[in-house]
């Protein structure tokens, strides 16, 4: 069996990018500290929104191409060598967003079968042998059906895992506290005036955000801001990152801070000391 370093952390999202702006500090944190770091991606994202007009002739397996040539270019900026998807690349389909056709599509992911989904999993966690999971809340952060279909997967597979004899000791969501968010915004609004917001529902459209006695971990990921920006402009399709400004754009072109201190809720497990935890591995002696 190929030797690990004592440190793995296990990270599973919906499509590429998510993970850059969700954990992009909080990865390349770990990776730059010598923790082995494993990404599962359970889609291509085929049905996602292309933000530059330049390339939004790319659709379906060509958009697809490009989110997984963006994904590798991200990895690279976060210092993350192990990722890959779930089932392999192109096994299971974006689902779209909820309520649309692509959804009852037989090869999307929101119709897997969950067990079965939830088996290639168990097979990551065999190979990396993570003692810290990340993945979403039940509603995958804002609603979309990849999102809580990766929670659901990520979940039994850490039941399963278990089972098997491969127990990972600490599960963690995304989270944003509501505090820290309507700072951000409070921030960019008064440096940045003229940028477009979604004045009354900014803070809600952030996915994950919570109140703060949620918050159970704080990541300080500021020394690897320019990494996790990196990261973002990688995934050119999907998100717009402003030049030298903490604010990145997706397809709904309204302004979100870049938020470089990350948060989760640890919801498996025992935390190592006071919350918020400092460290994700806090209590685990390694």
């Amino acid at each position: 069996m190929t030797e690990l370093p004592g440190r793995r952390l296990l990270l599973v999202h919906a499509h590429p990018d998510d993970e850059s702006i969700n954990n992009g500090a909080t990865m390349a944190k770990y990776a730059a500290e010598g923790a082995h770091v494993t990404l599962v991606t359970c889609t291509l994202g085929e049905h996602g929104e292309v933000i530059p007009p330049a390339l939004r002739h790319l659709s379906g397996s060509d958009l697809a191409a490009e989110r997984e040539r963006e994904l590798t270019a991200a990895m690279k900026a976060l210092g993350v060598a192990d990722h890959g998807f779930l089932g392999g690349a192109g096994w299971y389909q974006d689902s779209g967003m909820m309520g649309t056709p692509d959804n009852d599509d037989p090869a999307c992911f929101w119709q897997a079968d969950v067990d079965e989904a939830a088996g290639h999993l168990v097979e990551v966690i065999r190979e990396s042998r993570p003692q810290v999971l990340i993945t979403y809340d039940p509603d995958g952060g804002y609603g979309h059906p990849d999102h809580i279909q990766a929670h659901r997967v990520a979940m039994r597979a850490a039941e399963l895992a278990a089972d098997a004899g491969h127990p990972i000791a600490k599960v963690y969501w995304n989270r944003v506290p509501r505090p820290v968010v309507e700072e951000g915004f409070a921030r960019l609004r008064a440096a940045l005036p003229d940028l477009p917001f979604a004045e009354a529902a900014a803070v809600d459209d952030v996915p994950g955000v919570v109140d703060g006695e949620r918050i159970t971990a704080a990541i300080d990921g500021s020394a690897y801001a320019a990494a996790k920006t990196a990261a973002m402009r990688a995934h050119a399709t999907q998100i717009e990152v402003a030049p030298d400004q903490p604010y990145f754009v997706l397809s709904n072109y309204l302004a979100q801070p870049i938020l470089t201190t990350e948060y989760y809720e640890l919801v498996q497990g025992e935390a190592g000391g006071p919350t918020p935890e400092t460290d994700l591995f806090e209590g685990l002696g390694l």
